[in-house]
């Protein structure tokens, strides 16, 4: 419980979101350390708005051409203590994906011990992150990968879009072993309130980039549990994830739609190679039944997701290469 926590958050054009986020992460009751601030590139003055409550000291340059990151401290509202804010100001906007993979690289790469992702939209209650790292501490002997938090919706019910991936038996072990424990196994969980230590980003990898927008965090997830690792969902840790509806992204037909094949395409690619062939041409026959627009999304996930590969990359390789 004395190791530290920084918190990675990605951002874009929700400014009065963002600042409640950030206000919830100050008042939790097991304080953070640091708070990697992801803007990616928003255009609705985020940064005035951050320089104005105190959350940065200065503005970032116009025309980035990189990534820019610039260091402030703010105190937190529990014991008064600094929290180490990195605010990283995208030079474009690279996706909610871009985000956390920028956000995990840095986290890790500062040496902090456990990294706690979520959507600027996020607000934890104050015991949130307490809850996940009492679960990590008493289960200690267990083969953790990562942990995630409940999540709901403005209305009190559970969001749809964030609701984990239970399996009769996830590496052998089954779901409920540890319900006394009050925790549940699962394989799968967003990143809407993930924690997960920094050996596991080590041993596993950063998030993919590539993805963009959407099912990063079902790979990444997936790609711990597929290590040997389980994931745990604790109840007693409570979000609030302040979307406009309470949505599932497979039922979202606008230009993300390409995002949502695509990825899940890939997802089968990387990890289930031998169904990815069945899932493809799956897709495609079900082409006809889409609106003309989303069916021209549909083949050119298809076929995208054909032609190329997205890549895991380690914090090692990525140090090298900086």
């Amino acid at each position: 419980m004395n190791s530290s926590v920084c918190a990675v958050v990605v951002t874009y054009n929700r400014k009065n979101l963002l600042i409640e986020c950030l206000e919830a992460l100050r008042k939790q009751t097991r304080p953070v350390q640091g708070i990697y601030l992801i803007d990616n590139a928003s255009t609705d003055e985020t940064p005035e708005l951050l320089l104005e409550k105190g959350y940065i000291s200065e503005l970032p340059p116009q025309n980035l051409r990189e990534p820019w990151e610039k260091e402030s401290g703010i105190s937190n509202f529990t014991d008064g203590n600094i929290i180490n804010l990195h605010y990283v100001r995208m030079h474009e906007n690279t996706g909610g994906a871009g985000g956390f993979y920028e956000g995990v690289k840095r986290g890790y790469e500062k040496g902090y011990d456990w990294l706690w992702l979520m959507d600027d939209d996020t607000v934890p209650e104050d015991n949130a992150v307490n809850s996940l790292l009492e679960k990590a501490n008493e289960l200690k002997d267990v083969s953790v990968g990562f942990l995630n938090s409940k999540v709901l919706w403005t209305d009190g019910t559970p969001h749809v879009m964030n609701i984990p991936t239970l399996k009769p038996l996830i590496n052998g072990t089954p779901f409920n072993l540890y319900e006394d424990e009050e925790v549940l196994l699962v394989e799968t969980a967003s990143f809407v309130s993930l924690l997960v230590n920094r050996d596991i980003v080590k041993k596993v990898g950063l998030p993919i980039k590539e993805f963009f927008i959407w099912a990063d965090d079902v790979e990444y997830t997936l790609r711990i549990s597929r290590s040997g690792l389980l994931g745990l969902y604790v109840k007693d840790s409570i979000v609030i994830h302040k979307t406009k509806n309470n949505y599932s992204a497979s039922n979202i037909y606008d230009w993300r739609f390409y995002y949502h094949v695509r990825n899940h395409l890939w997802i089968s690619k990387l990890h289930y190679k031998r169904r990815y062939v069945l899932s493809l041409l799956k897709n495609i026959l079900l082409t006809p039944t889409f609106p003309l627009r989303i069916g021209y999304l549909n083949i050119k996930a298809c076929i995208d997701s054909f032609i190329r590969s997205p890549k895991v990359e380690y914090c090692e390789e990525v140090r090298d290469s900086i």
